[in-house]
């Protein structure tokens, strides 16, 4: 019997990518202007030229379903890292704003972010276990 062409999991992951395309595409916008925000929130340096890379190439991965598996869980340790940076800056009381979603955002981070990440989170876990 066939498979729908889009199943319950396409459609947790799919929204989970085209989240992290728009994001890499508003990084990608931002030029110079992302890196130094994300140097404020604590990026490793190492990291901050490949993240928006990462977030367009794993959120197409996502959306396409190439390679589903491995791309889930390389997307549960991008965003589970994402998560962890922020929840590490509100500890310590630290507040930049989050260029996360827009570089055009001055709101300082929060724990709404952290539970956006844990929404997104929940939707890759439960893609992967189904």
């Amino acid at each position: 019997m066939n498979e729908p062409l889009f199943t319950l999991n396409w459609w947790m992951v799919s929204i989970v990518g085209v989240i992290f395309i728009f994001a890499g595409i508003q990084k990608f916008v931002a030029r110079e202007l992302w890196p130094s925000q994300a140097k404020r929130l604590g990026a490793p340096a190492f990291a901050i030229p490949t993240v928006p890379y990462i977030e367009v190439i794993l959120g197409s991965l996502l959306i396409s379903g190439i390679a589903a598996v491995p791309v889930v869980i390389a997307s549960i340790v991008a965003l589970t890292s994402f998560t962890v940076l922020l929840a590490l800056r509100l500890i310590s009381g630290d507040r930049p704003p989050c260029a996360c979603l827009s570089f055009r955002s001055t709101k300082p981070i929060g724990w709404n972010n952290i539970m956006r990440n844990l929404l997104m989170l929940a939707l890759l876990v439960g893609a992967a276990v189904r």
